[in-house]
């Protein structure tokens, strides 16, 4: 069997929630499948429905929500952090980049910010998973 076929039947699939004219969403989907994720779509008129269907505190809020197995995805989180959660499998809603800082998957360019990947527990309550520190271009 080639790889490629191999690896999509292997691959996770990500279902990801998002609005039909946010770019940085694609983007974003567009850094999931590079690094290994089957990427199922959903065009939504107001992601935050399912933000909040899938407990995932309002205050955590980016522009689009995802599910992968039984964990919740908010915002721009990188495929490192989701392979991550996916391998250790800790209990926890899921993972989230609130806002939408530059620099993090599908929001590159010319500057980054700092930002938490943070781990959310069922309760809402965070801690900070991952930590990528603001980079400049030369």
């Amino acid at each position: 069997m080639p790889a490629t076929v191999l690896q999509a039947a292997t691959a996770p699939v990500i279902q990801v929630y998002r609005h039909p004219g946010c770019g940085c969403c694609g983007a974003w989907v567009d850094h999931l499948r590079a690094h290994g994720f089957t990427v199922q779509m959903h065009q939504v008129e107001d992601p935050g429905t399912y933000r909040a269907r899938f407990k995932m505190p309002e205050q955590l809020a980016s522009c689009h929500t995802a599910v992968v197995e039984n964990y919740v995805v908010e915002g721009h989180v990188p495929a490192r952090e989701i392979h991550r959660l996916l391998k250790d499998k800790p209990d926890a809603l899921g993972l989230a980049v609130p806002g939408m800082p530059m620099g993090s998957p599908g929001m590159e360019g010319p500057r980054s910010e700092a930002y938490d990947v943070l781990l959310v527990d069922a309760e809402g309550r965070t801690r900070t998973y991952a930590h990528y520190p603001a980079r400049t271009s030369a």
